[in-house]
């Protein structure tokens, strides 16, 4: 068994750059705040959008995505952010990026549905090619 100090869990929650933790209302427990490859109950709130998302990739996995669309591989969920400079700083991290438009709007409007985790990252189940325009 591992011990860990609260100290150190509160530096972990406060100091991980994407925000992926959280405490419990009581500060007694620590989980992800969405899931990835993992399956965890992380109390997703449903969204509706009002706007553009974007989902930022590398330049090498644009045919495949425009052939078969977003879809959430072994994580969760496909991952999205209501900004390009996010959608950059992510498709940056596997190579040369490229920047997705979402028309989200019409997708929930077609009946697909979207979630917010507590840290800002929009999630769905995947995103058909007739919803994406490369930015």
């Amino acid at each position: 068994v591992l011990k860990i100090k609260k100290i150190e869990l509160d530096e972990i929650v406060e100091t991980n750059d994407k925000k992926r933790f959280e405490f419990d209302q009581h500060q007694l427990r620590i989980r992800a705040r969405q899931g990835h490859s993992i399956e965890v109950d992380v109390e997703l709130q449903s969204f509706i959008p009002t706007d553009y998302l974007y989902h930022g990739t590398a330049s090498r996995f644009l045919d495949s995505i425009m052939k078969h669309g977003l879809e959430k591989q072994s994580r969760n969920h496909v991952h999205m952010s209501d900004n390009i400079q996010t959608a950059t700083n992510v498709g940056s991290r596997h190579g040369s990026p490229v920047i997705l438009q979402i028309d989200a709007v019409q997708m929930h409007k077609d009946g697909l549905d979207f979630y917010k985790s507590n840290n800002g990252v929009y999630l769905t189940d995947n995103v058909p090619t007739k919803y994406i325009t490369i930015n």
